[in-house]
């Protein structure tokens, strides 16, 4: 039966995408409504298909074509969805503290190895800095290619939203890694100040004599267990959420903003694509990755970054599905959460590209040695970015000061932000669990599962 939805599936899509075309290229007239029928159509196959399927990936991923399809034929009913979709995102947020919390605190104090938190943490640091500065000269590279910002009219109500700029110094990067209380990081979600005070409380544990370390040590597995049940119902919300989440995006900015920009997206879209085929692939290469068990457990995580345009909202179900390929629980609990402060790759890469798109649209030339200087800047400022609010529009702002461009070009951005930010923080979250398996793989201890395993992930 299953089978037969799939078939069926295709033939509608196939049909519907021929109705659009010649209505398009002005063939034949076609009234909207037979259009939309056959839209609805294939959605109802596709539906008919996951029903069979029974995969949460497979519902999220028709749940992003529902959500497309209502935000295009419904947008003012659309635009009010946008409250389950934040629904999720707060019940993803709540998972995110107390599960790096316990994770990070069993990792570390249960098996007393202080040494190696020091060693994963520097080979950590080294492999997202040699990452991200190869996704700062490829942005680099391709705006400077496509010159996309060069001839850009900035329109009339250009600045329809203001923006602080922030100017980052140095020791505002160090402060912001450091917690001054741990109940506001938490309700701020500061992601790397949750990890910075979980591994200072698991080395303290581990000082600990055995019968006063072993009760803290039993709650923070059994919290730890908890929150990925947790994470495990939240996720039966997920194609809700996701729907929604896309069901707005279309119904408050239409699918004609497609063609707005087209030039600049397509360069982001195009850097990102180079970042993945020519970065990260030989990374999983080098490291022995296997590549197609590895896709199959980020299906789910990336799909939910796109839609959602949030890290946060992956982060839970991608630690688990690390777990599940054979990376050991306490260099997931240690790399994932830093790397998300740290190891930002789409968002780096978009930083340096968007950075001299102002320049162009600008009309100023920029010198090769000033952009060199502008993306080594970034390469500092993009670290203190980690919950931050739009915080790349942010960091795009103390950069335009600090070099003194203009601001108003990049408010032209603001337009396609989301629909960059969902490649962006979808490359953030492959890089992420990539690096999970990297490290592992570096410490010896990334263990091959087995083919049950694999069949539970490609099930999950």
């Amino acid at each position: 039966m299953r089978t037969k939805f799939a078939g069926a599936a295709i033939i509608c899509i196939a049909l519907a995408a021929l109705l659009a075309t010649t209505v398009r290229f002005e063939v034949v007239t076609i009234p909207p409504a037979v259009l939309s029928a056959s839209r609805w159509l294939a959605i109802a196959c596709l539906i008919g298909y996951a029903v069979f399927r029974r995969s949460l990936t497979t519902w999220i991923l028709i749940s992003m074509v529902v959500g497309a399809e209502i935000g295009h034929d419904w947008p003012g009913f659309a635009v009010n969805l946008r409250v389950l979709s934040q629904v999720f995102l707060r019940m993803i947020k709540t998972i995110i503290a107390p599960l790096l919390f316990g994770t990070l605190v069993v990792g570390i104090a249960g098996h007393s190895n202080l040494k190696q938190v020091g060693r994963m943490g520097i080979k950590a640091l080294a492999y997202f800095e040699v990452v991200t500065t190869i996704a700062l000269f490829i942005g680099l590279a391709a705006i400077n290619i496509s010159r996309a910002g060069v001839g850009v009219q900035l329109p009339a109500a250009a600045r329809t939203e203001q923006l602080d700029a922030v100017k980052q110094t140095p020791a505002d990067i160090i402060l912001h890694i450091f917690p001054e209380n741990i109940a506001k990081s938490v309700a701020d979600g500061q992601v790397l100040q949750i990890v910075v005070f979980s591994i200072i409380f698991g080395i303290a544990l581990a000082l600990l004599k055995e019968d006063k370390r072993k009760p803290m040590l039993a709650f923070a597995e059994s919290l730890s267990e908890t929150m990925f049940k947790f994470t495990n119902v939240v996720m039966l919300f997920a194609p809700i959420g996701v729907g929604a989440a896309i069901a707005y995006t279309v119904g408050h900015m239409g699918l004609g903003i497609l063609v707005n920009l087209a030039q600049l997206l397509a360069t982001l879209y195009a850097a990102l694509a180079a970042f993945l085929l020519f970065v990260l692939l030989p990374v999983a290469i080098i490291a022995r990755v296997p590549i197609k068990k590895f896709v199959a457990a980020i299906a789910e995580p990336v799909s939910i970054a796109f839609a959602t345009t949030s890290s946060e909202a992956a982060l839970p179900r991608a630690m688990e599905q690390m777990e599940q390929l054979g990376v050991p629980r306490q260099i997931v609990a240690f790399v994932m959460p830093t790397g998300y402060s740290f190891n930002l790759d789409g968002t780096t890469l978009y930083l340096a590209l968007a950075s001299v798109f102002v320049a162009q649209v600008a009309g100023i030339q920029m010198s090769l040695g000033q952009q060199l200087l502008m993306v080594f800047t970034l390469m500092l400022t993009s670290k203190g970015v980690a919950g931050v609010p739009r915080a790349s529009l942010v960091i795009l702002l103390g950069t335009a000061a600090s070099f003194n461009l203009p601001i108003e070009p990049i408010f032209i951005i603001l337009g396609i932000d989301e629909l960059m930010d969902m490649a962006r923080t979808s490359v953030n979250v492959i890089g992420n669990c990539l690096a999970t398996i990297v490290i592992a793989r570096w410490e010896g201890e990334f263990t091959q599962p087995a083919p049950v395993t694999a069949a539970a992930i490609q099930e999950a």
